[in-house]
């Protein structure tokens, strides 16, 4: 439990809460409701973030996020002082006021960026970088003693960088001490300095070797602000990622936002601590996929980043396994010249069903990236922006799948009967037949002009298998959640089931391959939908199905191929509709063809799903 949990209210039952999100540009603001027993949320609203001169003060921004809100609302949320009122009631002139609870996130300034060290790349580093994506944080080197750097490159490095904060770990407890010493005694020369500049002392974290702690204390203790928690890795089997990624969010309160323009003010302001934006999302997705025992993998598409979140449950201990992952050069409008340098052009107009000019392309995305804020005003643009979107994410969650592993270096034991199931260690744990969730946010998700368009992005970019449901982040609602579960769970998960996802409908799609026009699958349903056939190996189908509806569906799949059960193996399992509906798809997995084939697929699920 962290320090500054002392600042969570003692109401249980709060009718009215606020919530703000400090983003680079924009700050958004909600407000949630005790509506006839169940929460909701009701109004929102949003300014320009004011962390930049001229305000140099981030609570203007908070302040005008709430006036508008209160607006909208019907309620005066903010006095004469310039500060949110609470407790909500009445006001002297017989309306209603205030809240009961008050909230944060921030990413503003660049969010939180640190730097990592640890022994072994693929072990400990692996560990504490984990630890650091998890709490919210931007990475922006990972050093190890095997990196293939020179002692002086590193120190170089470390030079270079001007992080928050940095993350030391190394060695399990008990064993080798003197790597881990000698990670620390490179960053004690280099005098890394903060990024908001001289007038504190760099927060370090040592989560390694507890063996080490005295050594690592002594040579680092007398020039940062050294913080020891439990070993991020204890023993080889198993991780601890928890105290690390608290720490983390106590120096990032402590440190980094009580220097930042304004924030002194907010933190004091708000009843739970303020949590980085990317943090309090992978918490409100564990949370839900906890609460509803559920597989469910988010992703957030911006100008100049993928942010790919995964929560798979672990089958043995049936504990959650969180995994977050930051592609720096995967989006929309900064790099999104870099998309097409890493996927191919050739690989982008595969999921063009028009004719382009390929010159013409090119100049399209270098526009894109001088001026990132223009949206597509023709529909061969849109076109060509959803299909660098598809590139872009399906490299995001590549990256992510290969990141997010079990833990590499383990020994395995292993039995006869094991020898052809069990994986070996650094295995991904990203397993799309298991997916029950898929959750999408972002510009080109969350504004496609039509909800099909996002749903087709979702199954062509990700490739689930089996039965997955399909949802978007309605007005990116998450974040506040996250850091709402802190002091108020219950309200949280009403609202996230309520109003925070708008379901797209639910993808079937069995895993396996086979020539284009042969059986794929049949199919029966039932319930709020009734229907028989089968699909051959290519198509795709829509049958509409509404958010309030329900259907039955069995699904015997042809020779080699697996929709959950088995190869060939019949399977029933209820789906929800949404605003796109039950989607078939046949396409099989994993979705390569050939350029002949490629093209009429392309066009046939353009048609199929009403794209444009």
């Amino acid at each position: 439990m962290s320090d500054s949990d002392s600042t969570i209210p003692p109401t249980t039952s709060p009718s009215v809460i606020f919530a703000t999100d400090c983003g680079s540009t924009t700050t958004k603001a909600i407000l949630i409701e005790n509506v006839d027993g169940v929460y909701r949320q009701t109004h929102r609203g949003e300014a320009p973030t004011t962390v930049e001169e001229p305000a140099a003060d981030v609570t203007v921004g908070v302040i005008n996020a709430a006036t508008e809100v209160g607006e909208l609302a019907g309620r005066r949320l903010v006095n004469e002082q310039g500060e949110i009122i609470r407790p909500a009631g009445v006001g002297p002139d017989g309306k209603p006021q205030g809240c009961d609870i008050y909230i944060s996130t921030s990413s503003a300034g660049g969010g939180l960026q640190m730097m990592v060290a640890g022994v072994i790349s693929e072990m400990s580093a692996a560990s504490a970088t984990r630890a650091a994506l998890g709490a919210g944080a931007i990475v922006m080197d990972t050093l190890a003693v095997n990196d293939h750097r020179k002692p002086h490159e590193r120190i170089q490095r470390i030079r270079e960088l001007r992080p928050d904060m940095i993350l030391l770990a190394g060695g399990t407890d008990g064993g080798n001490v003197k790597k881990v010493v000698e990670m620390a005694e490179l960053i004690a020369p280099a005098k890394p300095r903060p990024r908001f500049g001289g007038e504190y002392q760099m927060p370090i974290i040592y989560a390694g070797n507890g063996q080490a702690q005295a050594t690592v204390e002594k040579t680092l203790s007398s020039e940062f602000a050294l913080k020891t928690v439990p070993n991020v890795r204890p023993i080889m089997e198993r991780e601890d990622l928890a105290p690390a990624r608290d720490a983390i969010h106590d120096l990032f309160l402590e440190h980094v936002m009580a220097h930042a323009p304004g924030y002194p003010k907010l933190i004091d302001w708000t009843d739970a601590p303020i949590m980085p934006t990317p943090g309090a999302v992978g918490n409100i997705l564990e949370r839900i996929a906890l609460a509803q025992k559920i597989n469910a993998v988010g992703v957030d598409i911006g100008g100049a980043t993928t942010d790919v979140f995964s929560v798979f449950i672990e089958p043995e201990t049936g504990e959650p396994k969180f995994n977050r992952t930051v592609s720096a050069n995967l989006g929309m409008s900064y790099s999104i010249s870099n998309v097409v340098a890493e996927a191919t052009l050739e690989n982008v107009l595969r999921w063009v069903h028009l004719d382009m000019d390929p010159r013409e392309l090119r100049n399209r995305v270098k526009n894109k990236m001088i001026r990132p804020t223009t949206i597509p005003q023709t529909m061969e643009a849109l076109v060509f922006e959803q299909a660098v979107a598809r590139e872009a994410l399906r490299l995001a969650y590549q990256q992510h799948k290969e990141f997010a592993t079990t833990l590499k270096g383990v020994q395995q034991q292993r039995t006869i009967g094991d020898t052809f199931t069990q994986g070996a260690g650094g295995q991904s744990i990203v397993d799309n037949m298991r997916l029950d969730l898929l959750v999408a946010s972002g510009g080109v998700l969350s504004h496609a002009p039509r909800m099909q368009q996002t749903a087709a992005m979702l199954i062509d970019a990700f490739e689930p298998e089996g039965f997955t449901t399909l949802a978007k982040d309605s007005i990116f609602m998450m974040p506040h959640l996250g850091v709402l579960a802190e002091v108020h769970e219950q309200a949280a998960l009403e609202v996230f089931e309520r109003d925070c996802l708008i379901y797209l409908g639910t993808c079937v799609a069995p895993r396996g391959a086979g020539k284009a026009g042969r059986l794929c699958f049949e199919f029966e349903m039932s319930g709020d939908l009734n229907e028989r056939g089968s699909l051959n190996v290519g198509e795709l189908q829509l049958f509409p199905l509404s958010a309030e509806q329900r259907a039955k569906v069995t699904i015997l799949p042809a020779r080699g191929f697996d929709c959950g059960a088995g190869k060939g193996r019949e399977i029933t399992r209820e789906v929800r509709g949404g605003e796109v509906g039950l989607i078939l798809d046949a396409r099989r997995r994993p979705l390569m063809w050939d350029a002949e084939s490629s093209s009429k697929i392309v066009r046939d699920s353009v048609e199929a799903l009403a794209l444009y």
